[in-house]
């Protein structure tokens, strides 16, 4: 097969041997996170305070080799919600992963890593990150745990079953009314 724009050829039809694919690939391993610290210094007050809180996010990315192939590319994220002076919350998160990267050219394997690699993992980390603090930092939505303890305890065990009912189907000898 020729190809239009520079003139090569590209032989499809002939499979190469085993260790002679020289086609770079880079695929995500696996993804993780390797900490997570949630710090709520000023619970109780804090709720108090009508303000919206500041926020201040900081991004710091790292990579190390793990392997011959594998390197690991690491997003640590700092946040820090303030409100009227007082710390509302504060959350570190390092989330984590593994990326395979073969014959990838040298001068191309640190801007992956430190541009398309991140890209990837960020969704999932903002995820962690939202989540912890939806889950954590926010007011109560749920009733009072003593008023949902005494409704479930006051519940019988086995709830009585209703008789079953009779629906009402067609009857083919009568053209289809209902019986």
């Amino acid at each position: 097969m020729a190809d239009d724009i520079t003139g090569t050829t590209i032989d499809t039809a002939a499979p190469l041997a085993n260790g002679e694919d020289t086609t770079p690939a880079a695929g995500l391993i696996s993804q993780y996170v390797k900490d997570l610290s949630f710090e709520n210094p000023n619970a109780p007050a804090i709720y108090q305070n009508p303000a919206a809180p500041a926020i201040d996010v900081q991004f710091n990315i790292g990579t190390a080799q793990v392997g011959d192939e594998v390197h690991e590319v690491v997003l640590k994220i700092d946040v820090k919600a303030e409100a009227d002076g007082q710390t509302a919350f504060i959350v570190d998160l390092t989330y984590a992963g593994l990326f395979g990267l073969r014959n990838i050219p040298a001068e191309h394997v640190q801007p992956f890593l430190l541009g398309e690699a991140p890209r990837l993992l960020f969704p999932f980390a903002r995820r962690v990150l939202s989540d912890c603090v939806r889950d954590v930092a926010s007011r109560p939505c749920c009733s009072n745990p003593s008023t949902s303890r005494s409704s479930t305890c006051s519940r019988p065990r086995h709830r009585p079953r209703a008789p079953a009912q009779r629906l009402a189907t067609p009857d083919p000898r009568s053209g289809g009314a209902l019986r």
